[in-house]
Parts: structure tokens; sequence; C-alpha cells
């Protein structure tokens, strides 16, 4: 006597089950997946904004590193710092050439850190003219290089060796005395801020 196999198969609902447990599965994954590639591309983004900013710190140190001498410029302010605005004179040293000097501010135009550098020059009306230019805005044919955008704020601290310490606002200050100290720092957004001190020996 011989018996007939029965070859069952899936039922619809069988079906309809397992292909919803395979959707919930793709969709937790896709969201896993998403999750991951939005932080990396935040992560990204945001130590190309730390590079950035330790790339404006690097050519800070190299300006104030080569701050001129109050005393190689007949007394005059070698320095002017307020929120938002850095200026200062630099000596530049080139192979077989005496010493000459250097007006270079940073500005924060439309979010975006800006270096300017006026022309080097012995000659200390001229330097007073580019000095004025500069502490003016009126400074525009100097060659302009963006060190680092989305910057949303510069802070400047100037230290003397007095009582009072760090000043915040020290435009007068710096015309009258050597500071010694400078305190910078950059916001490049609500939730990185960077601060360095910068030692002025040259002032």
């Amino acid at each position: 006597m011989a018996y007939k196999r029965s070859h069952r198969g899936f039922t619809l609902i069988e079906l309809l089950v397992a292909i919803g447990i395979l959707a919930i599965v793709a969709v937790l994954g896709w969201r896993g997946l998403d999750g991951i590639v939005r932080a990396r591309v935040a992560l990204t983004a945001e130590l190309e904004q730390t590079r950035g900013l330790q790339l404006a710190f690097a050519q800070l140190q190299s300006d104030t590193e080569h701050l001129a001498s109050r005393a190689d410029i007949g007394g005059r302010a070698t320095l002017a710092a307020q929120d938002g605005r850095l200026t200062l004179i630099r000596s530049v040293f080139a192979d077989d050439q005496p010493s000459r000097l250097q007006v270079v501010a940073y500005r924060i135009r439309d979010g975006v850190l800006i270096r300017r550098e006026s022309l080097a020059t012995r000659d200390l009306a001229a330097l007073d003219a580019l000095w004025q230019a500069s502490i003016g805005g009126t400074d525009a044919d100097s060659p302009a290089v963006a060190l680092q955008s989305a910057i949303s704020g510069l802070t400047l601290q100037l230290w003397f060796d007095d009582d009072a310490g760090w000043r915040a606002d020290a435009g007068s200050a710096a015309n009258t005395a050597n500071p010694s100290g400078l305190e910078v720092v950059l916001q490049g957004g609500p939730e990185l801020r960077m601060t360095k001190v910068f030692l002025l020996g040259a002032s």
C-alpha cells in the first residue's frame, strides 16, 4: 500500500509575518546606518573646524613671536586688541636684507576670520599711515587671507605686569604700557571654543 506525501508550503499569513519582520529589521538597520553616517559627517566637520582654528593660532603664534619692539619704532604702540579686532606691528626678516616693519590685522567679517598684512617698510611715517589705515578699517588695499570660516566670536585680553593683570579693553593702556601677554579666544560655534595665550616678549 503506497502513501502519498503531502508537500505543504507557507501560508499567506506566514509569508506576511516574515515580510513584516524583515521590514522591521531593515528599517532598524537603516536607522542605525544613517545615525553612523550622520555622526561621521558631524565629526569630520568638527575636526576640520578644529584643524582650521589650530592653523589660525599657529599664524598668530608666528606674528606675536615677531612683534616689533617699541624701542625700535620710537615708542609707538605695537599692538591694539579689542573684541573682534587685533592689530599689531611685526618685524619682517629676509635674507640679505635689513629688517622691516609690517602691520598685520585680524578681523571677523561675515563669520570669517581674515588676516591682512601691509607692505613691509622701514619708513616710520609710512608705518604710521599703515597703522591708522588698519585701525580705521580703510586698509582694503592690503591683501586679505581667509583663515577660518564659521567663526562666531574673537575675544581678546592683554596682560600687563601690574596689579590689574588681564584687561579686556586695553586700547589706551597698550599705548602707554608694554603688554607681556595676549589671550585669544576663538568661538567656532556653540560647542567649539579654543583659547590660547601668547607671550609678547618683544613688546
